[in-house]
């Protein structure tokens, strides 16, 4: 393994733009060999979000939601923010309710992933549910995101699905793919 490598010196922060979501910074930086560089960021969160992969039966459920993003649907796994106070699996629960209609009796921690680190600092724990059973949440979605189910021996194909291309599902969908392989 290479040497480890010393971090950049912060020489200054400041916010440059801020939404009613977003804050965005510059950050200043001295590399260790002298160099001077100023990046941009959005400001950093303790905040992390969790992705579940329910499994039900001999079936994945995933949901269609708009990503305004992109000006499209989506079909993809449950997702959403870590409240204050909650564990990745409570959390992990409380979005599969209100986002797929279904509760969990078991989750299985598959891994941790960032997005974008040059910029965010989120975090995405990937989760995979079973035991699943029927009972809804009101959450905060603008409207139901219809829920389908699609064989999990055929759960590869998904990547042939023109809708089901975020990153983040991809990574998912091969996370939850090897932790059933191992069965």
């Amino acid at each position: 393994m290479d040497k480890l490598q010393q971090k950049p010196k912060i020489l200054r922060v400041a916010t440059i733009a801020r939404s009613r979501l977003f804050n965005v910074e510059t950050v200043d930086l001295e590399f260790s060999n002298g160099v001077h560089r100023q990046y941009e960021r959005m400001r950093p969160s303790d905040r992390e979000a969790v992705m579940i992969v329910p499994v039900l039966g001999d079936d994945l459920l995933l949901i269609r939601e708009y990503a305004v993003g992109l000006e499209e649907y989506e079909l993809g796994f449950p997702k959403g923010l870590i409240d204050p106070g909650e564990q990745v699996f409570q959390a992990a629960n409380r979005e599969l309710m209100e986002e797929a209609g279904y509760g969990g009796e078991r989750f299985s921690f598959l891994r941790k992933l960032t997005m974008a680190p040059s910029y965010f600092s989120s975090k995405m724990n990937i989760v995979l549910a079973e035991g699943l059973y029927p009972k809804r949440l009101e959450g905060d979605e603008p409207e139901e995101m219809p829920v389908v189910r699609w064989p999990v021996a055929r759960m590869m194909e998904l990547l042939e699905e023109p809708d089901f291309c975020e990153a983040r599902n991809v990574s998912a969908l091969f996370l939850a793919r090897d932790f059933l392989a191992q069965r």
